[in-house]
């Protein structure tokens, strides 16, 4: 099982030298995969969790491929926001770029004025992130066009129908944030969507946060990836037991503030290295 984390690109404390230090954290500690999510305009329902500077997923991700060997992706990028055919270019020329090393963590997005302000339909977006996922599918089949091997579509959500959608259109569910037992129940609809639809089950590859605590964490909805290190090292044995092919690691705790000190996202992220054998 492969260990990856989800870099904030956004935020009053991070710039090109946070972003770079970042990565430089990410690859030295010995992870396997830097993602980064997706916003276009940050209306204020979009700043108020995610505030500006909110640096651009695939400029983003262009610029640090130069520095780092990791493997690169979103989550999730959102689909309805750009026309299927630019993403899909931009998406082929950044894998062949880094040599295949791109994961594309898709979504259909939840912010209303910002929906408005792309001048994309908010009630739409589930049928637009199907008819784009399919279109984006057709479009690297043209392999002189496109030059890139089908990427992987990674589906975001926790809802039935991002469940029905990743059992569909992608070759993983990569549900965010959540209680072990709740990720267990939805692979067992997971399970039962590809049986409906006649496909393979799709893989595993949950994002999960990482809040590192030194007493142990009680509550009975305690997600994934918080409470103890020894607390995390057991979610990480249970989501590989449950099948994970890849667990993203979300240190981003929800105070824009966080994103000027991250030594503490650092220093959970050691602790981890520390207590999980990263390449097993």
């Amino acid at each position: 099982m492969r260990i990856g984390v989800n870099v904030p690109n956004f935020g009053p404390g991070t710039d090109p030298g946070r972003l770079r230090g970042w990565a430089q954290v990410v690859e030295g500690l010995g992870y396997d995969l830097l993602m980064l999510s997706d916003h276009v305009v940050i209306t204020p329902d979009v700043a108020e969790q995610y505030p500006p500077p909110f640096y651009e997923p695939f400029t983003t991700l262009s610029w640090l491929a130069g520095q780092t060997g990791l493997r690169l992706g979103t989550t999730v990028l959102l689909a309805p926001y750009r026309h299927p055919l630019l993403t899909a270019r931009m998406a082929a020329n950044l894998n062949e770029f880094t040599g295949g090393r791109l994961v594309l963590g898709m979504a259909v997005g939840w912010a209303r004025q910002e929906f408005e302000a792309l001048s994309v339909r908010y009630e739409r977006r589930g049928k637009l992130t199907d008819e784009y996922l399919l279109a984006m599918r057709a479009a690297w089949e043209n392999k002189d066009d496109y030059r890139t091997e089908q990427i992987p579509f990674w589906i975001g959500g926790n809802s039935d129908a991002g469940i029905r959608r990743a059992a569909r259109l992608g070759d993983a569910w990569h549900p965010l944030r959540n209680t072990v037992p709740w990720l267990r129940e939805g692979l067992d609809r997971l399970r039962a969507a590809a049986e409906a639809e006649g496909r393979p089950v799709p893989g595993f590859a949950p994002r999960i946060i990482l809040r590192l605590t030194e007493a142990p964490v009680t509550r009975p909805d305690r997600l994934a990836g918080e409470g103890t290190i020894e607390q995390i090292v057991a979610d990480l044995e249970d989501l590989r037991g449950l099948g994970a092919e890849t667990v993203v690691l979300d240190p981003f705790g929800g105070d824009p503030e966080e994103t000027r000190h991250p030594q503490t996202a650092w220093h959970a992220l050691s602790a981890v290295a520390d207590n999980w054998e990263l390449t097993r």
